[in-house]
């Protein structure tokens, strides 16, 4: 795959000020943080998830991220309202938007230490922030169409594989 041509950036601001999702090449965590920023939050959790350096005993060089973007970004938006609606079911929040959740995950190579996910939700108390931010990261990995590519020291790129992003 021609990593230059095979993912597109993509973005999604979900109705009434619930949320957005973007999938892009670069994260700025600090404006993606404070873009669920609201009067009413008395909370906001946060998860980066970054590239490590080590994968089952190899020395990891760079992670390579694929998507389908059109299908993708519509599930990260579907996911960030079935995440706030089973909250709000569950009486963890108040009908919405008293939770704004923003999912970004990066497309591309992204180099050790940087981050390839930056999940953000304000709520008006921090264990919903918690709650929704760990449901969100596990439905994100379980069911958006993103593949990695993991790249190891002393191994030639051919012999990298794609394989589902969880």
């Amino acid at each position: 795959m021609d990593s230059n041509s095979a993912s597109v950036a993509a973005s999604l601001d979900l109705e009434g000020g619930l949320g957005f999702c973007a999938l892009s090449f670069t994260l700025d965590v600090q404006q993606i943080i404070a873009s669920v920023g609201h009067d009413g939050a008395g909370a906001t959790a946060v998860f980066i998830g970054t590239t490590r350096n080590s994968f089952q005993g190899k020395v990891v060089t760079r992670l390579e991220y694929q998507a389908y973007s059109t299908l993708a970004i519509k599930t990260l938006a579907q996911i960030v309202r079935d995440v706030q609606a089973s909250m709000f079911l569950e009486g963890s929040v108040e009908a919405p938007p008293t939770m704004r959740c923003a999912v970004h995950h990066r497309l591309g190579v992204v180099p050790v230490g940087e981050p390839s996910i930056v999940i953000a939700v304000s709520a008006p108390h921090r264990k919903e922030a918690f709650i929704a931010c760990e449901r969100l990261l596990e439905e994100v990995k379980r069911s958006v169409q993103i593949w990695k590519r993991e790249f190891y020291e002393g191994e030639s790129e051919e012999t990298a594989e794609w394989k589902a992003n969880h």
